[in-house]
């Protein structure tokens, strides 16, 4: 068995003698500063707390003859010669590095806490108003562009009105046309009556009436309340709109949403009432 033989050390150069002196003699002229040396306490006090007693100490060897066991409880009584749950260990120092007096660090702590508490409900109620905010805010626009339905709606009912009244009113003139080409009053001579010497019945025989004048109405019958707009006015929007569209849809056939009407009653293709079914 054959065993490799170390290295020799290689002896020290001048650079290097000369650099580790430099190092020692920087080290020894050190002046600690008070945190460096407050840290070095601190160290040495741990480092003490933390060790046992050494068996070779007078006071361990004192206690010793009185009975004391390491690492039992001092007094009489317990397994190992000390009192039941008493302390084993020496208390823990803990030294004050401030100028605070007693009871100060819990003050600090409690106004501490009720700062964070008070900082929290504050955040909290930004939060829940921030919340109330925005479902305010969306309220508004849903019932903005439900307004804005509701008067979309209401135009198409007017002009579907309006074509309807000017149809009505077409079929009436042509009725009226036929009825009067082929009449009695269309094989009875003419009559000039410039002199106006034509009384009222024989008017009314050829078939001439008087011109009807236009009656304006006062001011105050056209402020008359209207029990069924005022009615409709007090809706809200969702049930304004349903009343315009069952409207359209029962008198046009006309779906507001598919834009376009129906041939039939039973509008077969329309999805349903409500913008919701035609999603």
């Amino acid at each position: 068995m054959t065993f490799a033989d170390a290295a020799p050390a290689l002896p020290e150069t001048s650079l290097q003698r000369r650099e580790r002196l430099r190092r020692e003699g920087l080290r020894r002229g050190h002046v600690p500063s008070k945190a460096e040396l407050a840290a070095q306490e601190r160290e040495r006090r741990e480092e003490g707390l933390s060790t046992a007693k050494k068996s070779s100490s007078k006071g361990l060897a004192m206690m010793a003859k009185m009975g004391f066991k390491p690492g039992s409880a001092l007094g009489r009584g317990g397994g190992g010669g000390g009192a039941a749950g008493a302390r084993s260990e020496p208390l823990r120092i803990e030294v004050k590095e401030d100028r605070g007096g007693i009871g100060a660090d819990a003050e600090r702590k409690r106004r501490m806490q009720e700062a964070a508490g008070a900082a929290g409900l504050a955040k909290r109620a930004r939060v829940e108003e921030l919340g109330d905010y925005r479902e305010r805010m969306a309220r508004e626009r849903a019932a903005a562009r439900r307004e804005g339905q509701v008067a979309a709606a209401q135009k198409i009912a007017e002009r579907m009105d309006e074509e309807a009244g000017e149809k009505e009113r077409d079929r009436r003139m042509r009725y009226d046309l036929e009825q009067g080409s082929g009449g009695l009053a269309a094989k009875l001579p003419t009559y000039d009556d410039d002199d106006g010497s034509m009384d009222a019945d024989d008017r009314i025989a050829l078939g001439r009436t008087e011109k009807k004048k236009t009656v304006y109405m006062p001011a105050d019958d056209l402020d008359e309340e209207d029990p069924e707009l005022d009615e409709f006015n007090g809706l809200d929007g969702d049930e304004k709109l349903e009343r315009i569209l069952k409207y359209l849809r029962g008198k046009y056939r006309y779906c507001f949403w598919c834009k376009c009407a129906y041939p039939d009653e039973e509008m077969e293709g329309c999805p349903g009432l409500t913008e919701e079914d035609h999603d």
